[in-house]
């Protein structure tokens, strides 16, 4: 309460980004854009909507904040999926950046080490960044050198496929470092995509050249003519015993 009187609350509905179009459009005048986008000029809201209505369109506001604001004749159901579709496509081609992380020792064997090299290798070329951490236990922090050894082992091993993003830096009892791909995450994807479809093209044609040497074999093997076919002597159909 204040000064005697109750306080009162406004609450704004919600935020629209909707445009308004035909008679939602409460103006007495606007600046007219044709379908083609030529220019019409200033017109009375009436005539605007008359026009609409005989080129059998909408009356679009698409600049409210202009003044007169700008509106647009055009098939507004058109462009609401237009718009759409847009979006979607953007949404498809959009790339997150995807962090991997490997973890490794200092005095990991060489088995391992090639267990997490092929996990680098394959998270690089689906266009990923890998952080790579050496992990210090012990007195081995007293070697930090066996880590950046490691570190460079392994960049030169993928330098094919990356590029050092970060070099080699002590972070506590680790040390990290980071690489990048050299490929983008829509180039690493379309190739993965291409290789699928390339081993299915692969596939199909060596089942066609199955199918087809096995119809040849087929064809080459004798017939026999039952015509030819040597007859049976007496003693071969006559059962022993009797």
């Amino acid at each position: 309460m204040r000064d005697g009187h109750p306080m009162t609350t406004i609450t704004g509905g919600p935020i629209t980004t909707e445009l308004r179009i035909n008679d939602r459009i409460r103006v007495p005048e606007v600046r007219l854009v044709g379908p083609n986008g030529e220019q019409v000029g200033i017109v009375r809201i009436d005539d605007a909507l008359r026009l609409a209505t005989e080129s059998e369109l909408d009356l679009v506001e698409v600049a409210p904040t202009a003044r007169p604001p700008v509106c647009k004749l055009m098939d507004y159901g058109k462009y609401k999926y237009e718009t759409a579709q847009k979006a979607r496509e953007s949404r498809r081609n959009q790339t997150n950046t995807v962090i991997k992380e490997m973890k490794l020792r200092p005095k990991i064997d060489a088995h391992d080490y090639a267990t997490k090299k092929g996990h680098v290798v394959r998270f690089l070329r689906q266009g990923d960044k890998v952080k790579i951490t050496i992990m210090f236990r012990g007195r081995e922090q007293h070697r930090p050198e066996l880590g950046f050894r490691l570190l460079q082992r392994l960049a030169e091993d993928v330098d094919e496929l990356g590029f050092v993003e970060s070099a080699p830096r002590q972070d506590g009892r680790n040390m990290i470092m980071v690489i990048g791909p050299l490929k983008k995450k829509a180039e690493a994807r379309a190739e993965v995509k291409a290789a699928k479809v390339q081993a299915a093209a692969d596939r199909d044609a060596q089942k066609a050249a199955d199918r087809a040497a096995d119809r040849l074999e087929r064809a080459d093997r004798p017939m026999v003519d039952a015509t030819t076919r040597k007859p049976r002597r007496r003693s071969e159909n006559v059962d022993p015993a009797m």
